[in-house]
């Protein structure tokens, strides 16, 4: 499983930094569209949807609705709403959680609303992806930004716990999950992007931001992050299920690669206009 992770990342990241640093910024917003379409397909797969026609309809659905998104920012539109909703729905689903760690046998929400609410996680993201890129000169940088911090997150959390994991952090939720494996996201999440920060702020593309600002925007994004990856856990335990699919070796479905950075993208990208 390691062995197959590794080789994933080694093949995905380089990919990933030519889009954000190097393609036509058409590119990297067609590329983004495609993964929210992949994420839309393995939604529907979570919210037991059964029917092969219902998918695909859901799916071409968000499609839609991220091409009116590229033709919203195109003509000068703010991406703020579309993020602000993002926000919010990640506050409720803390909530959610912990009614979940509290109450597992609790029902899930009717389908309807299990639809709206993968449609407000996918487009937003789309949307704080796309929204920093375009951050005038520094876009590429901030969007990095958010990559470090949730691969970061990631790797620290998986092999903290996997050394040191022995507390378990939400056991109903996420079995393997630990707190020191939390406490691992947070110190290699930070150590990346502070190592970053300090690249940026020598180049001058950070320079507006001072150190105790991005470090309270960075602990925000990797425990959003966490976050994200906790329900996604939840809602494929609800569901029955180990990943939301199988496109990824290793690493199972797009939503389990990007469940973090679903959560983390539009905080990130509303912290950057905030302190910046």
């Amino acid at each position: 499983m390691l062995r197959w992770r590794v080789l994933t990342a080694l093949v995905l990241i380089p990919g990933v930094l030519w889009l954000v640093w190097l393609a036509p910024p058409e590119l990297l917003s067609a590329a983004f569209a495609g993964i929210v379409v992949l994420g839309a397909w393995e939604w529907t797969f979570l919210m037991n949807l059964t029917s092969h026609r219902g998918r695909l309809v859901y799916t071409l659905t968000i499609l839609l609705v991220v091409l009116g998104g590229w033709l919203w920012l195109r003509s000068g539109g703010s991406a703020i709403p579309v993020l602000v909703m993002g926000v919010l729905w990640w506050v409720v689903a803390m909530v959610w959680l912990i009614t979940f760690v509290r109450n597992p046998g609790r029902r899930r929400p009717p389908l309807p609303v299990f639809a709206l609410i993968g449609a407000v996680i996918l487009v937003a993201f789309w949307f704080a992806i796309v929204a920093t890129h375009d951050k005038g000169g520094f876009g590429p940088y901030w969007v990095t930004m958010l990559l470090f911090l949730v691969w970061g997150s990631d790797t620290g959390g998986y092999f903290a716990g996997r050394a040191w994991g022995r507390h378990k952090l939400a056991p109903r939720v996420s079995p393997g999950k630990t707190w020191e494996g939390v406490i691992g996201s947070m110190v290699l999440g930070v150590l990346l992007g502070g190592v970053y920060y300090a690249c940026g702020w020598a180049l001058g593309f950070s320079a507006g931001i001072r150190p105790m600002a991005f470090l309270g925007l960075a602990l925000i994004t990797i425990g959003i992050a966490i976050v994200g990856d906790l329900f996604e856990s939840m809602l494929k335990r609800q569901r029955g299920i180990k990943d939301s699919g199988g496109l990824l070796p290793g690493h199972g479905g797009v939503l389990d690669r990007i469940d973090g950075l679903l959560a983390a993208a539009p905080i990130l990208a509303l912290g950057v206009r905030g302190i910046s």
